[in-house]
C-alpha cells in the first residue's frame, strides 16, 4: 500500500514515518509541506522518493493509495475534504477541527465514499477491552467515569521536534489564538473525551471550567469537563499544558464494580469486585484483565487492516471526530457562560 503524507512537521517525524517504516506492506512514497529544508530532511531519513509543496500533486497521483494529513488542526478538514473528493483512503491526525460546521461538512463528505476514513486518537487495547466489559454488564450499570490525559505543553515536545530537524526558535503556533482559537482542550483533551467516549457511548450535555495558570497565551491550558452521557454515567475529563509529570489516567465505575487504567500491581488494567454488598470493612476484590488480544495494532496497521476489509474503524471515525468536536466545542461554551450546553451530535453514525 503507498501512501502519501501532507504535513511534514513533528507528527510526521515522530509517528507516522518511523511506524511505517516498520511495515512490511506500507510505504511513504510521496511527502508535501511548506519547508524544502524539512521535506529533504524526512526524505532522506526516511528513503522516500518523491516530495512537494503542492497537495494536489498528491491527491492526483494514482500510484498513491490513502493519504495522511499531519497538518495543523486549522487545515485539518479543507484538506480532508480534497483527498476524499480525490477518491482516496484517509487517515486524519487529531483534533478534526475547533469547528461545527467543518466537522458536519467532514462527516457529509465521509459519508458518501467508500474509502476508509480513520480520525485519531487511535485507543490502545484496553479501551476496547473496557467498552467490551461495559456492555458485557461486567460491572452493571455505569454510573461515572473519568480519564485525564495532560503534559507540560506544546513548548516540550517541539522542542524535541526542533532537535529532531536541527532548527532553533521559540514560536510556537499553539499559543498564538488567532491561529490555533483552541488550546490544550482541544490538544491534550481530545484524548480523554475521546477514550471516555469509546468506552461509554454518546453524551448528551457537558458542563465545564478553563483557566489560563502558566502558558504565554489566551487560550486554556487547563481544563475539566463534566460530561452526561446517553446511558446515565456522569464523567469527567481533565486536561492541560500545566503538567510535565504527564498524567494518563482512566477508570469507570459501576454498580457491581469497577475498571481501572492503569491497573493494581503492574497490571495494565484492573477489575474490582466488591469485596461485599452488606459490609464496608471488606475491600474490593481486584481481577487483572489481559486486553492484549483486543489490540488493533498501530495505528496505521488499523487503518491497513480497515481498507482491506472495506470497512471503517470501530471507534476511530468521523461520526465519533464529530462528536468529540460539538463535546469539546460545548464544554468551552459551558466555561464561558456557566451553563450547561447539550449535544446533538452521535457516537456513531
Amino acid at each position: 500500500m503507498n501512501v502519501g503524507i501532507i504535513g511534514a512537521g513533528g507528527i510526521a517525524q515522530k509517528l507516522h514515518l518511523p511506524q511505517i517504516a516498520g511495515m512490511a506492506e506500507m510505504r511513504v512514497t510521496h511527502l508535501c509541506g511548506r519547508k524544502e529544508s524539512r521535506l529533504r530532511t524526512l526524505a532522506d531519513r526516511f528513503a522516500v522518493p518523491h516530495w512537494s509543496t503542492d497537495h494536489q500533486a498528491l491527491l492526483s497521483d494514482d500510484t498513491l493509495d490513502g493519504i495522511i494529513i499531519a497538518l495543523p488542526h486549522p487545515l485539518h478538514v479543507p484538506v480532508g475534504l480534497d483527498v476524499l473528493a480525490a477518491g482516496k483512503h484517509l487517515m486524519m491526525q487529531k483534533p478534526l477541527c475547533g469547528d461545527l460546521d467543518e466537522a458536519n461538512a467532514f462527516v457529509e463528505a465521509a459519508e458518501k465514499t467508500n474509502r476508509t476514513v480513520l480520525v485519531l486518537p487511535h485507543f490502545a487495547p484496553e479501551i476496547y477491552r473496557t467498552r467490551e466489559l461495559v456492555d458485557a454488564g461486567a460491572i452493571g450499570k455505569p454510573s461515572g467515569a473519568h480519564c485525564r490525559t495532560s503534559h507540560g505543553g506544546p513548548e516540550v515536545y517541539y522542542a524535541e521536534v526542533r532537535d529532531g530537524f536541527g532548527e532553533t526558535g521559540t514560536d510556537l503556533w499553539f499559543f498564538d489564538a488567532k491561529q490555533a482559537s483552541v488550546g490544550a482542550l482541544f490538544d491534550m483533551g481530545v484524548y480523554a473525551v475521546a477514550s471516555l467516549v469509546a468506552a461509554l457511548g454518546t453524551v448528551t450535555s457537558v458542563m465545564g471550567m478553563t483557566a489560563t495558570l502558566d502558558k504565554p497565551t489566551p487560550l486554556e491550558d487547563t481544563a475539566t469537563l463534566l460530561l452526561q452521557f446517553e446511558n446515565g454515567a456522569v464523567a469527567t475529563a481533565e486536561t492541560g499544558w500545566c503538567d510535565p509529570a504527564r498524567t494518563w489516567q482512566f477508570r469507570v465505575h459501576g454498580t457491581r464494580g469497577k475498571i481501572t487504567i492503569p491497573g493494581q500491581d503492574g497490571a495494565s488494567m484492573t477489575r474490582w469486585e466488591p469485596g461485599s454488598y452488606t459490609r464496608e470493612d471488606i475491600p474490593p476484590v481486584p481481577h487483572p484483565v489481559d486486553a492484549k488480544d483486543a489490540s488493533r495494532g498501530n495505528v496505521h496497521e488499523h487503518w491497513q487492516a480497515c481498507i482491506r476489509a472495506g470497512r471503517q474503524p470501530e471507534q476511530s471515525h468521523a461520526w465519533a471526530a464529530r462528536h468529540v468536536t460539538e463535546i469539546l466545542l460545548a464544554g468551552l461554551e459551558a466555561a464561558r457562560t456557566g451553563s450547561r450546553v447539550a449535544i446533538h451530535s452521535r457516537a456513531q453514525g
